[in-house]
């Protein structure tokens, strides 16, 4: 399996229908994101091995409805953190008092 990522440029108030369409309709969607700046959302895709990228960005994604632009990463490596328990949200937030 290889990740892929995508940043996802919606039309003006379509982020959220978009991410739900994604969820919905394309079955290699792992984690969606809603992010500021250039782009509204972040997705994670997990592809198979024998999947095109090309072909997936091309045939699947750009016919999601209210997407206007795409920013493919291809991700090569992953790096995690040794920790003895997940750190969610509220551990950030008391770190930082």
């Amino acid at each position: 399996m290889k990740p892929l990522f995508v940043q996802i440029k919606c039309e003006l108030g379509e982020a959220y229908n978009v991410a739900d369409r994604l969820i919905e309709g394309i079955g290699e969607t792992a984690e969606i994101y809603s992010t500021s700046g250039a782009f509204d959302l972040l997705v994670k895709f997990h592809l198979t091995d024998d999947q095109s990228i090309g072909e997936f960005v091309n045939r699947k994604l750009h016919r999601i409805p209210g997407i206007r632009d795409t920013y493919t990463l291809m991700a090569y490596r992953l790096f995690v953190p040794d920790r003895p328990e997940k750190i969610d949200e509220s551990d950030f937030r008391k770190r930082r008092g």
